[in-house]
């Protein structure tokens, strides 16, 4: 696998080629009955972890992508990707001009940064710059 430091870079400043999903999460309104029926089918064991903004269910997905599960107030269960990207204020913007919404502007956390953007007809996904740790 190549280092995302050696990819080529767009004219935007944005790497250029194909980008790695790296986490998945499935957005649901019941965490328990979705954990259990993914523990069941596929032997997915969710790790609950509390946090300030409520309860997450942390997944082993197996192989190289992690994932989870959060409650929220979704119509459907959703699942929805992190690929990630080299300059997330870039990529998010680059969505914006390529006609998607931004569901959620540039945000920091403690491993990295995230956004969402949506397209009537591509979905939804989530972008994810990790923090480098020196």
């Amino acid at each position: 696998m190549t280092d995302s430091r050696q990819r080529p870079v767009s004219r935007a400043g944005v790497s250029a080629g194909p980008r790695a999903v790296v986490h998945l999460e499935l957005h649901t309104r019941d965490l328990a009955v979705a954990s259990d029926f993914y523990a069941r089918l596929v032997g997915w064991r969710p790790e609950r972890i509390d946090t300030e903004h409520g309860c997450y269910l942390a997944l082993g997905l197996g192989g190289n992508i992690d994932g989870g599960v959060v409650a929220c107030a979704t119509e459907r269960p959703v699942w929805l990707p992190y690929v990630e990207v080299d300059r997330i204020d870039a990529v998010t913007e680059r969505a914006r001009q390529l006609g998607a919404s931004v569901l959620l502007e540039p945000r920091e956390g403690p491993a990295g940064w995230r956004s969402v953007v949506a397209s009537a007809d591509a979905g939804q996904v989530a972008l994810w710059q990790r923090k480098e740790w020196r």
